[in-house]
């Protein structure tokens, strides 16, 4: 009886869904100016792989959903959620949030696969747990890789495994943040443990750092530089420990419950009251937090909910991405290009989608980039265009990545750079890859990494 109420409650919620959907999806007027900015439709020429296609799609959904709900998660599927779309639309038609709400309505009703529940509901959503299973696999991923002649700077290997012998793959770090942060791996350089311990009890601005999983665990450094940077410009940092996943590599999936429980362990953590400033080094957590969190996230509890809404809302606002809090409140300055051509090594860069189109985030890395007077810096041709990561997107359509990728690596590859840095370690990971497939000797960077070799 209490299973018939409780799939009663799940059809009426999944109605609701639907026709918040409908309402969504109606403001569209099937212009096709999402056409000429989609990075897939560029690839496949394929109107389904669209916005356009995929909101015609889920026009009158109602009506046809439950006859091919595999079909309609396929389609949907394919979409890096790179926020193109949305951010060229006319009529201003949110179809990031469309889709994920689709997706969203596709797992209420089919339910996860196997392999995705114990990845998100069991690994994912129980940070500490997480971390054991990502230390199990840092010890033991040699195993999956061979040596190669061919080296990159961003240290990729090439897996041992026939099926996926052509990636690239960046290696999980030996010691990640958390552990060198909270001061339970010994033999850390007195100096970092001196600025980690100083980030604690600097005067002025308060700073919470939302550490997030790829610099945590495969970009360990890029965390490090970006406390030191803000020690430098004498901000103190504050860096909760047992730290989750922002929550959007569950939500992309449909599996709005591990978000829920993500956002939720966020809230206990960061005290809106307790900082000035949110910052992450990552384009997709400073999104997430800063427009998914506010549009997406439901409290649990009734007794909670005003609560926890008004606290999303106010660590929202306070979210930065490092590069933007860098030029717009520390007040950062670009250096004065030499007049004369300059023979130093060129660096280039690219935006990541979640920071240019989703935050309008787009001059400050640049200034923060060309700060550092050691490089000479060149813009590349269509710096805005997707890398082809797309989180798990790489993972199930993987040729259409790297189709992708390619047209990035050739831009990058115009400019003669030595070095192309970005502010997303996702497009880092992708770049890598696709640099080290062309045998490319370019460093793939983080701008703090840049700037931080700058001032110290």
């Amino acid at each position: 009886m209490l299973d018939l109420k409780r799939k009663r409650l799940k059809m009426i919620e999944l109605i609701r869904l639907m026709k918040t959907l409908d309402q969504q999806v109606a403001q569209c007027s099937r212009c096709g100016i999402c056409q000429s900015v989609c990075p897939l439709y560029d690839i496949t020429k394929n109107e389904s792989d669209v916005a356009r296609g995929k909101l015609m799609l889920l026009d009158g959904l109602m009506r046809s959903f439950f006859d091919d709900p595999a079909g309609v998660r396929q389609r949907l599927d394919r979409c890096l959620l790179c926020g193109s779309c949305a951010a060229n639309c006319p009529r201003g038609v949110n179809t990031v949030e469309i889709f994920l709400n689709a997706r969203m309505i596709i797992n209420g009703y089919s339910g996860l696969s196997l392999v995705k529940k114990i990845i998100f509901r069991y690994l994912l959503s129980n940070p500490n747990f997480f971390d054991r299973i990502v230390a199990w696999g840092a010890r033991w991923q040699y195993l999956l890789f061979k040596k190669t002649d061919f080296k990159l700077d961003a240290s990729c290997s090439t897996m041992v495994s026939p099926l996926l012998s052509e990636r690239q793959m960046v290696p999980l770090a030996p010691i990640p943040f958390h552990k060198i942060s909270s001061g339970l791996k010994s033999g850390l350089k007195p100096k970092l443990k001196q600025e980690l311990k100083k980030s604690e009890t600097e005067p002025g601005l308060k700073v919470a750092f939302f550490v997030g999983c790829l610099l945590d665990k495969v970009f360990p450094q890029v965390a490090i530089d970006i406390v030191r940077i803000l020690n430098f410009h004498k901000v103190r940092v504050i860096i909760p420990p047992s730290q989750g996943c922002c929550g959007i590599p569950a939500l992309s999936s449909g599996d709005y419950l591990t978000f829920n429980r993500l956002v939720a362990h966020s809230l206990n953590l960061f005290d809106p009251s307790g900082f000035d400033y949110l910052i992450t080094g990552c384009a997709t957590c400073t999104a997430t937090i800063n427009k998914i969190w506010p549009a997406m996230f439901k409290p649990e509890f009734e007794s909670s909910s005003e609560d926890q809404k008004a606290a999303v809302r106010q660590i929202a606002e306070k979210t930065f991405d490092i590069n933007q809090f860098l030029v717009d409140v520390i007040g950062v300055k670009p250096c004065v290009p030499p007049e004369e051509k300059s023979s130093k090594p060129i660096v280039t860069y690219h935006d990541p989608c979640h920071l240019r189109k989703t935050l309008n985030v787009y001059s400050e890395p640049r200034i923060v980039v060309q700060a550092n007077d050691a490089y000479s810096f060149a813009e590349m041709p269509d710096a805005a265009s997707c890398c082809g990561m797309g989180g798990s997107f790489n993972l199930t359509h993987y040729t259409l990545s790297t189709d992708i990728g390619k047209k990035k690596v050739a831009g990058i590859e115009s400019t003669g750079a030595a070095v192309v840095a970005t502010g997303c370690p996702a497009c880092m990971i992708q770049l890598a890859d696709m640099l080290a497939r062309q045998k490319k000797q370019i460093r793939v960077a983080h701008v703090a990494e840049l700037y931080s070799e700058k001032i110290f």
